[in-house]
């Protein structure tokens, strides 16, 4: 598995997971996934421009209760052996460690249901650290659900130290999350 940056020559393959049921948003869910097909659809370039937004140029985010919010810097890479894998992602505010209270984390990862339990998810995360750090992070925060046992162990497993339980945004739902902090020094042990 390699982390690439998403391109024209991996476009199809995404699109088949997307139609294939699978989503890269764990909140938003199959509504996500229409959106990407949609925007794909009509204009596949400017969609595969907008995954790599380190100046947050894009249009505004649309949170799960309907808010919009003003974008952050991110960028995408795709999972890709022979095919799409899944999809991780980092966001940050220059300057800072900081998060917006309605972003959760700093690295975000999805990966497609036929390709959970090879170690996909974990080899990604460890492969995009170094690029977190080369944005100045000093350190980056994943969260996820108590009972997401597969994603704890990706997490914990790439130097994540649970830092707290959390009551997630009134618009993500009435339900707790998990806090993790990797640490750059950490990371490279």
């Amino acid at each position: 598995m390699q982390l690439v940056r998403p391109d024209h020559q991996h476009l199809e393959s995404y699109v088949a997971a997307l139609r294939r049921g699978w989503t890269p948003d764990n909140v938003r869910g199959a509504v996500a996934a229409e959106d990407d097909l949609k925007r794909i659809e009509s204009d596949p370039a400017a969609f595969l421009a907008g995954l790599e937004d380190r100046q947050a140029r894009g249009p505004m985010v649309e949170l799960p209760d309907g808010t919009r919010v003003k974008r952050i810097p991110s960028f995408r890479r795709w999972m890709w052996d022979t095919e799409f894998c899944g999809t991780i992602g980092v966001r940050w505010q220059p300057g800072t460690t900081d998060l917006p209270p309605h972003c959760l984390g700093h690295i975000g990862f999805a990966v497609v249901p036929w390709k959970r339990r090879q170690g996909i998810a974990t080899q990604a995360l460890r492969d995009i650290l170094p690029e977190s750090w080369a944005v100045g992070l000093a350190f980056v925060e994943i969260t996820t659900d108590p009972d997401n046992t597969a994603s704890r162990r990706v997490i914990e497993s790439n130097g994540g130290i649970l830092i707290e339980a959390f009551d997630l945004p009134p618009g993500y739902g009435a339900r707790r999350g998990l806090k993790y902090r990797i640490h750059q020094a950490e990371s490279k042990r």
